[in-house]
């Protein structure tokens, strides 16, 4: 069973999902990539208690880590091992599509891996802000694409201290 509640935050209404145990989805309104359905809305569940804890901690000025909470992302094997990349990208860091692609292709044994594959996978995280894919940028440092909107990457990484000056 699927299951969502709301949650109000600086960058806007997000909306929490999950399967009773674990966090599924984190979703910003009007993102890209929104499922066709969250479920069932309901309040009490023991784990939206702790997103809402994870992101009133996050957007307080703590430094929660994506492993604090339990997540259960849905995805490829290839989709699951780049959002686990992304939880490892520091609080206040960033690392580009081509930083990741590097780390993929050695977790794999290949001699290369495509940018644009990870980006693919990093567009479709289902987990924002929590895995944070906000922190991904493009290889020249710019920001580029992010499914919740631009405005929205720049207030996450300049609330995490991110120096965005030249970007």
């Amino acid at each position: 069973m699927k299951y969502y509640t709301k949650y109000d935050s600086p960058v806007g209404e997000i909306t929490i999902t999950s399967d009773g145990e674990a966090v599924t989805g984190v979703y910003m309104a009007n993102q890209r990539f929104l499922p066709a359905s969250y479920g069932e809305s309901v309040r009490g569940l023991a784990i939206h208690d702790a997103a809402r804890a994870w992101l009133d901690s996050y957007f307080g000025g703590g430094k929660p880590r994506p492993h604090d909470i339990a997540l259960a992302p849905a995805g490829t094997e290839f989709r699951l091992a780049v959002w686990e990349l992304l939880c490892r990208i520091p609080y206040g860091q960033t690392a580009s599509y081509g930083d990741i692609a590097k780390e993929m292709a050695a977790l794999r044994h290949v001699p290369r891996m495509s940018a644009q594959a990870v980006g693919g996978a990093v567009g479709h995280n289902p987990i924002g802000i929590i895995i944070p894919c906000h922190r991904v940028i493009g290889s020249d440092g710019g920001l580029v694409g992010y499914g919740g909107g631009l405005d929205r990457k720049v207030f996450l990484l300049r609330h995490e201290g991110v120096d965005l000056t030249g970007i």
